[in-house]
């Protein structure tokens, strides 16, 4: 009776001690983030920083977990170096963990990153890198982008011009290369009767453009009206100095693309000039952009730009896939994945099963005329939505 007593009350001691041991904690969630937060595009990289913190805090009520397990972020500066930025996200996967990895800002940095995840067999979410062999001619099955593309900017500026004759001027590097390849077919995609007179490319670095310029006005100068000159230039944009040069003497009239709002608020002058952005503050109407707005306002005393806006959206489709698979693994994301719709604050996007391409919306924009402060800068003529932009799948899967 004795020993069976013993054996009782082990037994109950042992149970008693497993029910009150706390159950392990589950492993961390890792996300590495990849941006060139040092050099030319360095404002592009702390923006999407900033909206990718952002984003993980609104979509997880600050808890910063999913399914009870803690979100890790890892950031890593690649300087915009394509062997940089291959060393890190092999450094990403390979010694943090990663289950996930998410960058980086320059398209030359993020196609050198393509074949490390299909090494280390790891999703890669692209933003906010735009050039179209991303999810085309380099791209492979653990590529997600939620950054738009090339092609998807040249739709939207496209869908706004029916005829007449357009030249480019663009950086002299896969960015700009890659634009005006994809303006090219998109006015042919959208029916446009508009003609490309001229291209011009210029070094990233150029200060001084009355030569690139003068070629561009001797081009355009007699070719049948409106003569469109588009600006392709990510950093510090030329638009107005082209302006000093005085164009419209030549009947020219500047396109710029949507830039960021430090840049756009120089442009002040050119009231009624038109263009094309995947992103402006003001736009959008939905909850989660108007919590962007005001949470990033209050707390870095000026509304969210676009890369603000992209690296949220980044978070939003990790969050998402996170949840919906229910695992790190590479598989179970992928199969979330393919087709998945996320909120963002442009509102819905999804990812296209045949290039895990992100559809869209993009906005036709004018700059304001009276404009009531610093970042009060552009009207809406109308959002464009995915299903008006006509993007064909280039990848050969």
């Amino acid at each position: 009776m004795y020993k069976l007593n013993t054996l009782a009350a082990t037994v109950l001691a042992t149970l008693a001690t497993s029910l009150a041991a706390p159950a392990m904690a589950a492993a961390d969630l890792k996300i590495a983030l990849i941006a060139g937060k040092t050099g030319i595009l360095e404002t592009y990289a702390k923006e999407t920083e900033t909206g990718f913190m952002m984003g993980l805090e609104y979509l997880t009520g600050g808890k910063m977990e999913i399914n009870g397990r803690k979100l890790k972020v890892i950031v890593k500066d690649d300087q915009s170096k394509p062997d940089l930025g291959r060393t890190l996200l092999a450094e990403a996967y390979g010694d943090d963990k990663a289950d996930i990895a998410v960058g980086t800002t320059s398209s030359g940095s993020a196609i050198a990153m393509l074949p490390v995840a299909l090494e280390y067999k790891k999703i890669l979410i692209i933003e906010p890198a735009v050039a179209d062999a991303i999810t085309g001619d380099k791209w492979n099955r653990y590529i997600f982008r939620t950054a738009r593309s090339s092609m998807q900017d040249a739709l939207a500026a496209a869908s706004t011009l029916k005829a007449g004759s357009v030249a480019f001027l663009a950086q002299d590097y896969a960015f700009g290369k890659d634009a005006v390849k994809a303006g090219k077919e998109a006015l042919a995609a959208t029916g446009s009767k508009a003609q490309v007179i001229h291209e011009e490319y210029a070094a990233q670095n150029t200060t001084d453009f009355t030569a690139p310029a003068q070629r561009i006005f001797d081009a355009l100068k007699n070719k049948p009206e409106p003569r469109l000159l588009q600006i392709v230039w990510a950093g510090p944009n030329p638009m107005n100095k082209l302006a000093d040069m005085k164009p419209e003497r030549y009947g020219i009239i500047l396109s710029p693309g949507g830039n960021i709002l430090p840049v756009m608020k120089t442009w002040k002058n050119f009231a009624g000039t038109q263009g094309t952005i995947f992103y402006y503050h003001g736009f959008p109407k939905n909850k989660m952009n108007d919590w962007l707005v005001a949470e990033h306002s209050k707390r870095y005393k000026a509304p969210p730009d676009m890369f603000t806006a992209g690296g949220f959206a980044a978070a939003s489709a990790v969050v998402t896939a996170l949840t919906k698979a229910n695992s790190g693994d590479t598989e179970k994301l992928i199969t979330a994945m393919e087709g998945m719709e996320f909120d963002t604050p442009k509102g819905k996007m999804s990812f296209r099963k045949e290039d895990h391409q992100a559809l869209q919306s993009m906005y036709h924009f004018k700059i304001k005329k009276d404009q009531k402060n610093e970042w009060d800068l552009l009207e809406l003529v109308r959002e464009i939505p995915a299903s008006e932009l006509p993007l064909p799948v280039r990848n050969k899967r």
